[in-house]
């Protein structure tokens, strides 16, 4: 394109360039770049992140509708029993979500991102390899809350000997905490969750925070009423942090495979291209 100097430059020029560089030196554009590429990969972990976790919630209230008889959502009197509420469904939304949405989209810039070649003009924000990881979290978040509700009460495919109202609670604080881990594996489709585990403290700190209110919504009385919650004793906590986990190893592992497709994959172009050179 074009580029004209703000300053130095002549009004001919700066009338028929693109870009105009107000400060004069060439190093901006390099900066721009950069600025851009990391406010696209910014919103991309944010999109990542809020649509596994809503996908997660919507298919945990529908497998729950659709096999209530498999999970054991079905009370005595045979009547249906919502997975979630529509009360709790909004707490994850705008309490236990938002600030680490808003806190993964703060990021630090990746370090390979000025190494990465050109986006294809007109690319989805949101492409192939995206939707594949949303799917996969978000089926694998309900699976998790589904097999919470079950494992806590009586019936289903792992009978339990609890009430309704502490499976709901089980259900609901193990999707919340599936969704708080999902916050650290969003911000890459392909690099592990614990790479620069520590270089964002928001997301830390959004993450902390969210845990203190979800420990709050089981254990303070007022919202036990005003959310349908019941307290759970440390074991059942413990049940719940370790079936919230099925969801990060699941995308660690999805993540790995990718990788090492991604390498074998080099590995292919690089002898092809060696081989090229040879022939040539």
């Amino acid at each position: 394109i074009g580029v004209a100097m703000g300053r130095g430059g002549t009004e001919v020029a700066r009338e028929a360039a693109a870009m105009i560089l107000t400060d004069d030196d060439f190093a901006t554009i390099v900066t721009a770049v950069r600025e851009g590429r990391g406010i696209l990969d910014n919103i991309q972990r944010f999109l990542r992140y809020l649509l596994a976790s809503n996908l997660g919630e919507v298919l945990a209230v529908f497998l729950g509708v659709v096999a209530a008889g498999v999970f054991g959502f079905v009370a005595a009197d045979g009547s249906l029993v919502a997975p979630l509420l529509a009360t709790q469904i909004l707490w994850i939304n705008l309490l236990t979500d938002l600030g680490p949405a808003l806190a993964v989209s703060a990021e630090r810039y990746a370090d390979d991102l000025m190494a990465r070649r050109p986006r294809p003009l007109g690319s989805p924000l949101v492409d192939r390899a995206m939707w594949g990881t949303i799917a996969w979290t978000g089926a694998w978040m309900a699976a998790a809350t589904l097999l919470a509700y079950d494992a806590f009460a009586p019936g289903g495919l792992i009978e339990g000997d609890a009430d309704v109202t502490t499976a709901r609670t089980a259900a609901f604080t193990v999707l919340v905490l599936a969704h708080l881990t999902n916050a650290f594996s969003a911000r890459s489709d392909t690099a592990s969750m614990v790479h620069r585990l520590w270089t964002n403290p928001w997301l830390w700190g959004a993450v902390a925070l969210s845990v203190a209110l979800q420990i709050a919504v089981v254990h303070v009385p007022a919202l036990n009423d005003a959310f349908s919650t019941a307290p759970l004793t440390l074991a059942q906590w413990g049940a719940c942090a370790l079936l919230a986990l099925v969801v990060p190893i699941a995308i660690e592992a999805r993540k790995a495979v990718l990788r090492l497709r991604s390498r074998r994959g080099a590995t292919v172009r690089a002898g092809a291209e060696a081989r090229g050179a040879e022939l040539g």
